[in-house]
């Protein structure tokens, strides 16, 4: 199960295109509100999830816990206590942490990517320690995939496939989606 966490303000395009991509890869993706079923994003679209935070009481189903960007969506993925507290277990557990555009912030916020390389948003590398900056549309760091933002949502969102399923769904998927550029 890859769980995609909602807070208001959330960017849609990389929220829904984390979505759509995985479901069409056939891997159980929740959409997960952190604290209502309808989360609206940072463009005013209104998003019915399918679960709520305080409804996950495990992460044994769990491969990844997802991250979208978007502001103040990242602000308010950050201020939930519950949320952290996951982000901690899961990073524990070896479960798969990812996180687009202003959100991998949270990430630092909570001691998440101390020594590990990733990417964000131009400028919010600036509210971020202890960690390598790349400045490339997506970074893998062994259990860590990080995206610039909205117009590297695609990329994000199949190197996610290609580390739960592997490169030939990946690429596979890319070309039935038309993606130009697939590596």
């Amino acid at each position: 199960m890859v769980y995609v966490f909602f807070a208001d303000g959330f960017e849609e395009i990389e929220a829904l295109t984390v979505v759509d991509v995985l479901r069409r890869a056939d891997i159980r993706t929740h959409m997960v509100g952190i604290h209502s079923m309808e989360v609206k994003g940072a463009h005013g679209i209104v998003v019915k999830m399918d679960q709520l935070l305080r409804e996950i009481t495990s992460l044994s189903d769990a491969m990844m816990l997802v991250l979208p960007g978007g502001m103040p969506g990242a602000k308010n993925l950050a201020a939930s206590v519950e949320l952290r507290n996951l982000l901690n277990e899961a990073h524990a557990s070896d479960v798969y942490l990812a996180a687009i555009c202003a959100a991998p912030t949270v990430l630092s916020e909570h001691g998440l990517l101390k020594g590990r390389r990733a990417t964000c948003y131009p400028g919010f590398e600036q509210h971020m320690k202890d960690f390598v900056h790349v400045d490339v549309p997506v970074v893998h760091d062994g259990e860590l995939i990080t995206g610039k933002g909205a117009g590297a949502a695609m990329a994000f969102a199949l190197k996610i496939v290609e580390v739960l399923k592997g490169h030939k769904v990946s690429e596979n998927l890319a070309t039935t989606m038309i993606v130009p550029n697939f590596q």
